[in-house]
């Protein structure tokens, strides 16, 4: 993907869940992030831009535990990553599916999550009319949910260097919207078995 195809998929990111806007990491570069977390306790950053913002040290693809990502049915093995230097912010991405299909009901989740050092307050200015304050664990966190997003459940936590999002997006299996009620459904329980991995 060319630069200003990564940018535009970043932008799109960086507000709702996507499809398609990440790739693997050379197998060098993987196995240099792996070892860096198995020597030092603060990872060097694998992508850093010039904004003074602090670096985004929590990697979503390299640090949410794959023991936990498949016991909630999500296929750890073929998570994607997505790097996004945006100039501005950085965000670190991983995607990972659900593939479960239930017949006449759902064809699967689709997850996105964003490390970003762009701070919750910032997030709270730029999205409140969706966003509603509230804890995960002992976390600052805000539940979105977009009605313009059919079928998209977002929660974002406050970390040191910003925020993590977690996207998820229904994807349904059956004519017509997916109701409300069920865009968020075992999101929640999901993030806060999630949240210890965020150490910062």
């Amino acid at each position: 993907m060319s630069r200003r195809g990564l940018a535009t998929c970043s932008l799109v990111a960086a507000i709702a869940v996507t499809t398609g806007c990440g790739s693997p990491p050379p197998p060098d570069e993987l196995a240099r992030a792996e070892t860096v977390v198995e020597t030092s306790e603060v990872r060097t950053p694998r992508v850093v831009d010039d904004s003074g913002r602090p670096p985004v040290t929590f990697d979503p693809c390299l640090d949410l535990p794959d023991d936990v990502m498949t016991e909630a049915g999500y296929n750890a093995a073929h998570k994607e990553f997505s790097d996004m230097p945006m100039g501005s912010y950085t965000f670190l991405g991983c995607t990972y599916r659900d593939p479960t299909v239930v017949p006449g009901v759902r064809r699967g989740y689709s997850l996105l999550v964003l490390a970003g050092n762009v701070t919750l307050e910032e997030e709270l200015q730029k999205n409140g009319h969706v966003a509603t304050e509230t804890m995960i664990n002992d976390r600052p966190a805000l539940l979105e949910i977009d009605p313009a997003t059919g079928g998209t459940c977002r929660f974002v936590l406050r970390t040191a260097f910003g925020m993590v999002i977690f996207s998820r997006i229904y994807h349904k299996d059956h004519p017509g919207p997916v109701p409300q009620r069920e865009w968020c459904e075992g999101l929640e329980a999901l993030v806060t078995a999630l949240e210890p991995s965020i150490t910062s």
